[in-house]
């Protein structure tokens, strides 16, 4: 797998982009979202930290082509994915069991339609990425809550017992976060196993979200829910895709991978009744390259993102009222703020955007097991983290 010179990669983390005079969502929903412009939003799951050259140089190639028009999703794309799922995360796919998506909230949407009916019941384990809540409500199915269950050393957990008593014969699906939004959690293959044993044992099929599976610290390793064996990857939906790993979820490309053969035939109907169409020919040659050639830049960004997770550790460290675990994958710090004192989400929230100037994602928002908590992503530039922690250190004195 080709590579590009991890000086490079290096050296442009530390670029800062204007993304406030563009139509970037983070900056752009301030105003709506916090009620004034005056923050620095550290909110939505995508980086301010540059697109890898090797993407945006492939785009601009396609771009140079005088034609715009319809295009099939090319064989050589995904065969770069299957490539790198072998590789990096011993995850051996077939070409015949991927399907294209613009997003993994649209295949969650298509999974909810394939395998359960309007009635039935859907697992969600928050605190949660809030569309998985949306969609299975919106699609009128059941929420079944089977809430994370966090250890005295603030590590979280599944807590299968819940699960276990809350079953019934109409719990058709599970939603996994693999590793896990919020919380940070990448889950260990004994805990992977024992919740693959009561999804097989009750004839629950699993939508396993895994794309954040790139973005895994050492010592941790993610492990596809979908290679514990060929029993579990016979109940799973797998999505899959390079938005959040390279920062490309502007090209609206992810992909969804259906190894049963009944599954995939249902799948497929609902699927074809959506009409996903096949993207668009920005996102495919974006998709292939960074497959093919961001694996050394994907290493300078983990080193980086740890600096950060790592500076902000250091930052609140002995802070009275907040507690931070730092996240074994993904770049978003899960702040446990219970015991500073505040009477309510909205006075908390308040306090960070009033006196810190830090627009951040209230953890209420992720189901009620989030009250008190806020979730601050860390995937910028240093002299945007210089800013942020300089901010906060702040507040948090004035406090």
């Amino acid at each position: 797998m080709p590579t590009q010179n991890r000086s490079e990669a290096v050296s442009i983390f530390d670029r800062v982009t204007d993304r406030a005079a563009g139509n970037a969502e983070k900056y752009t929903l301030r105003q709506k979202l916090f009620g004034t412009e005056d923050v620095l939003p550290m909110w939505v799951a995508d980086m301010d930290i540059e697109t890898p050259q090797c993407v945006r140089d492939a785009v601009a190639r396609r771009a140079a082509e005088p034609i715009y028009g319809y295009e099939e999703m090319p064989d050589s794309a995904f065969e770069a994915q299957m490539e790198w799922m072998q590789q990096r995360h011993g995850l051996d796919l077939q070409r015949e069991w991927l399907f294209y998506s613009h997003s993994v909230v649209a295949s969650i949407s298509t999974a909810i339609m394939a395998f359960s009916e309007p009635g039935d019941e859907v697992v969600v384990q928050p605190p949660i990425y809030p569309p998985f809540m949306k969609q299975v409500q919106r699609h009128e199915r059941r929420l079944l809550l089977n809430p994370l269950k966090q250890d005295a050393r603030g590590s979280w957990h599944f807590d299968l017992d819940d699960l276990k008593a809350k079953i019934s014969p109409k719990t058709k699906l599970l939603l996994l976060c693999s590793p896990h939004n919020p919380v940070g959690c990448v889950w260990e293959k004994r805990e992977l196993e024992s919740l693959a044993a009561v999804c097989l044992e009750h004839g629950i099929k699993v939508f396993a979200d895994e794309i954040h599976s790139d973005l895994v610290y050492a010592p941790y390793r993610h492990i596809p829910f979908a290679s514990l064996s060929p029993e579990v990857c016979g109940i799973t939906v797998t999505a899959i895709g390079p938005g959040k790993t390279f920062n490309v979820a502007g090209l609206a490309i992810s992909t969804v991978a259906v190894a049963d053969v009944a599954m995939r035939r249902r799948f497929d109907e609902v699927y074809q009744q959506i009409h996903f169409a096949q993207g668009t020919v920005f996102g495919h040659a974006g998709f292939e390259a960074a497959y093919r050639e961001g694996e050394a830049w994907l290493e300078a960004l983990l080193t980086y993102l740890k600096r950060n997770s790592d500076r902000l550790a250091k930052v609140l460290d002995g802070v009275e009222g907040i507690e931070y675990h730092a996240p074994e994958g993904t770049y978003l710090a899960w702040l446990d703020c219970r015991k500073m004192g505040f009477d309510s989400d909205r006075a908390l929230r308040e306090f960070f955007i009033k006196e810190a100037k830090l627009g951040l994602s209230p953890g209420i928002s992720f189901g009620r097991e989030g009250s008190g908590f806020m979730r601050l992503n860390f995937a910028v530039p240093t002299p945007v983290m210089d800013e942020a922690l300089k901010r906060l250190e702040s507040a948090l004195e004035k406090r």
